[in-house]
């Protein structure tokens, strides 16, 4: 009898947990899920913003990571023999060309005039500090986000004004342009022994 009842306790608590486990977890999907209905639908602006804000923190914290004193660098300085690398863009002109493009790229789609100073594409001459070039990659990035904005499902195919593209390959232009010239980044700061912030942490 005595052992009955132990076994009937048991089975009443092993019951208990599994209804309680059951409970939480009905509650943690329906917690998710009311989330989700909250979330708004995706649109094409939301999913090109999504590939330019993802752009935009690598090259950002690429540019952060190399020390102002070493923003002139540029792989001609290392004389490495067999090498190129003559007259090749320097790691702030970099940035400054990722920058102007941006606002050459994206400006169609926004109307915004070009700010002064965007020349041949490597950006305006006068900026020359580490915080500077950094403030104007922003604003072209900025600018990017407020063209991803104005894309529908009813223009996006249109042709920009005062271009000859689409609307949507500008838009995405700008984002494969920038890949193209983060992975430069990369190997700047690499040549300096600086491991860029997207790989720090993880297995080179």
């Amino acid at each position: 009898m005595k052992q009955t009842w132990i076994f009937l306790s048991l089975a009443a608590l092993i019951f208990a947990v599994a209804t309680l486990g059951q409970s939480t977890k009905n509650a943690t999907v329906a917690a998710l899920q009311a989330q989700q209905s909250q979330q708004p639908p995706p649109t094409i602006a939301s999913a090109v913003d999504r590939e330019i804000s993802s752009i935009e923190k690598e090259i950002v914290d690429a540019a952060e990571a190399m020390p102002e004193d070493k923003f002139d660098f540029s792989p001609e300085s290392l004389n490495i023999p067999g090498s190129e690398h003559k007259g090749v863009r320097t790691f702030a002109v970099q940035v400054k060309h990722v920058a102007a493009s941006n606002y050459f790229i994206w400006s169609p789609l926004t109307g915004d005039k070009l700010p002064e100073g965007l020349n041949d594409g490597n950006g305006p001459e006068r900026l020359k500090s580490k915080a500077d070039i950094i403030k104007f990659l922003k604003d072209s990035f900025a600018l990017g986000h407020k063209a991803a904005a104005t894309l529908t499902t009813a223009n996006v195919l249109q042709t920009a004004e005062h271009s000859k593209s689409t609307r949507l390959h500008l838009a995405t232009f700008g984002v494969a342009h920038a890949f193209d010239h983060y992975g430069q980044m990369v190997e700047y700061l690499r040549m300096n022994g600086i491991v860029p912030p997207a790989s720090r942490g993880k297995s080179d």
